[in-house]
């Protein structure tokens, strides 16, 4: 199973930058960067609601869940 952060569609559909959004987060450039190559192992809830504010979006927006191909069950 996978969770895929889909941060960099949300930017684009607000039209804002990596910076812009890091700015209104309040956390580093590097931190959005491991969220949007997919390897963060946890986030906050309050990071997620930072995010959420600065994007104007819900948390299903940014994550989403994808089940592995042909895994047992």
């Amino acid at each position: 199973m996978a969770i895929i952060v889909n941060v960099d569609m949300m930017l684009a559909k607000r039209k804002m930058s990596v910076t812009e959004l890091t700015e209104k987060v309040g956390i580093t450039m590097a931190n959005i960067s491991i969220l949007k190559n997919g390897k963060a192992k946890a986030i906050r809830f309050s990071t997620l609601e930072a995010i959420c504010e600065a994007l104007d979006c819900q948390p299903g927006d940014i994550l989403e869940y994808r089940s592995d191909e042909g895994a047992a069950d």
